[in-house]
């Protein structure tokens, strides 16, 4: 069964890899994936109770990620309907490449610690469209956001999902979380700015306006009012989960739904079909569904590989042959470029105990570091890649040549800092 389930996890992983050589949408390898790998567990599995049970379960984790994005990527969407992300643009008047990489690295990076880096990454990748025309720049830009995303999400608890586990999970705290994952957060997005931006030479092209086809056009106003309803919304949602304690996906939701009173009422006026485009219904229409559908089946092979135990065999494997915990979660950060980091630090809460390690014991901590940051070596090694390649249609080998190397640069050398760091002080 194991056997079986990895090879068609690696058959549909390199289909995936593979998209545009085979002419075959990412999305539909994912799902294969998705759905095969539960399609053989059921097969060896003689408690269909317990299957379903499993598989509920895990579907409604993954559910409350996709409302989530999908919400975000609506509240996003209906932000450049009405032209809100001009007024940050019209402010970065930068179009030198060695400087607006910068700019846009550290951007993402301090976002990212405030929302999370899926969200960021969906804002910042909409914030590149605007700013710069030519596909193939925009494109180094946005694997530079990736880095930035996720290096931003693990230095906060509400940053990253892996975070946020070990921190509802008891095993690390804010302030410690905070002091001690900043420096190699920093560094692990410092380090590929800097190459990257040694490489780049010229200014960037700004992207050209296109003529709506609406005939409503928002006045500075609106604008404004709509960028900042829509980043208070994103923002008020670790807010929301920290109050409620309901899962972020209801926060996304109640804020999709004021957003969509407001828009109704700022239109009430005006013709229906002019304003067909800037009101929410428009804006849930342009929401990019394949990549929503992707991530589904994604989440669902790995969901698979979870139950069959494959991915806690491989943990163990690591404890055995491995030994040194430093070099097992270093390579845990590895790994979880390849499958999602939720499961592996699932795996790593039950595999050490918080009695042997306590809070804010180093283990924990480098976890977070790892699992985050690691996820960038691959485009589809986090929520950021995902939502990344599904937006700018990035090519999975096309990300392996210019930004892996980056990217592994930069968790190395992070990891680095927080050993360093650990043994100093």
């Amino acid at each position: 069964m194991t056997t079986m389930i990895v090879t068609v996890f690696v058959i549909c992983y390199i289909a995936i890899a593979m998209e545009h050589s085979l002419h075959v949408n990412k999305t539909a390898p994912a799902l294969i994936a998705g759905v095969v790998t539960w399609v053989i567990y059921s097969y060896f599995t003689p408690d269909k109770a317990l299957l379903n049970f499993e598989l509920i379960e895990h579907m409604g984790d993954i559910s409350s990620i996709l409302f989530f994005l999908f919400g975000a990527m609506t509240i996003v969407e209906l932000i450049d309907a009405h032209d809100g992300f001009e007024l940050v643009t019209d402010k970065i008047q930068q179009t030198q490449k060695k400087r607006l990489i910068w700019i846009i690295s550290f951007l993402t990076f301090f976002l990212s610690a405030i929302l999370d880096n899926l969200t960021t990454t969906i804002v910042m990748v909409s914030l590149l469209r605007k700013l710069i025309a030519d596909k193939k720049d925009r494109l180094l830009f946005t694997g530079m956001v990736v880095i930035a995303a996720n290096a931003g999400g693990v230095w906060t608890p509400i940053g990253d999902v892996t975070t946020t586990m070990l921190w509802i999970g008891g095993q690390i705290s804010s302030a410690a979380t905070i002091s001690h994952l900043f420096l190699p957060a920093i560094a692990s997005v410092t380090i590929p700015a800097l190459i990257l931006s040694m490489q780049m030479k010229g200014t960037v092209k700004r992207s050209h306006q296109l003529e709506k086809e609406s005939k409503y056009t928002p006045n500075k106003k609106q604008k404004r009012n709509m960028l900042v309803l829509g980043v208070l919304t994103l923002i008020s949602v670790p807010v929301f989960k920290y109050f409620t304690h309901l899962p972020p996906f209801m926060g996304i939701l109640l804020g999709v739904a004021v957003l969509w009173v407001y828009t109704d009422y700022l239109h009430r006026k005006s013709n229906p079909n002019d304003v067909k485009k800037v009101s929410l219904v428009g804006a849930i229409h342009r929401v990019d569904l394949s990549s929503i559908l992707f991530f589904l089946g994604i989440l669902l092979a790995v969901a698979a590989l979870e139950v069959s135990h494959v991915l806690i065999d491989v943990s163990q494997w690591l404890e055995t042959s491995i030994g040194d915990q430093r070099l097992i979660v270093l390579a845990i950060g590895f790994l979880s470029s390849v499958v999602d980091n939720v499961p592996l630090v699932a795996a790593a809460q039950g595999m050490y105990d918080i009695a042997q390690f306590p809070m804010d014991d180093q283990l924990w901590q480098f976890l977070a570091y790892c699992a985050g940051t690691g996820g960038s070596i691959l485009i589809i090694g986090s929520a950021a890649g995902v939502a990344a390649m599904g937006m700018e249609k990035i090519n999975f080998f096309w990300y392996v040549k210019h930004i892996s190397l980056l990217a592994v640069t930069g968790y190395l050398a992070g990891a680095a800092i927080f050993v360093l760091e650990r043994l100093l002080f």
